[in-house]
């Protein structure tokens, strides 16, 4: 199975670790690009916070092992989606 990033391809200014349509990533790393991660459960966007720094950042809890992980957005992320999570913390929406 291949990762978001093999699927999807490299930003140029950062990694991507998430689906730039559903916001869903995979636990596969303890600390970012490591692939140290055991569990490989599927990462659901439950919140997105605003980040001075960073901007928009994904809010994703494992469905696996309920592990916490958080994730810039990139410049082509869904953000009809991110809105209705903000709005609804956790509507996933349709498809």
């Amino acid at each position: 199975m291949k990762t978001v990033a093999e699927k999807y391809g490299p930003l140029g200014y950062s990694c991507r670790n998430h689906c730039p349509y559903c916001l869903f990533s995979k636990h596969i790393d303890i600390n970012p690009g490591d692939r140290a991660e055991k569990c490989h459960g599927l990462l659901k966007p439950i919140d997105i916070e605003i980040n001075s720094k960073k901007g928009y950042v994904i809010i994703s809890k494992c469905i696996k092992c309920g592990d916490i992980r958080k994730n810039k957005m990139a410049e082509d992320d869904n953000m009809e989606l991110a809105y209705e999570i903000i709005k609804n913390k956790g509507f996933l929406g349709k498809g």
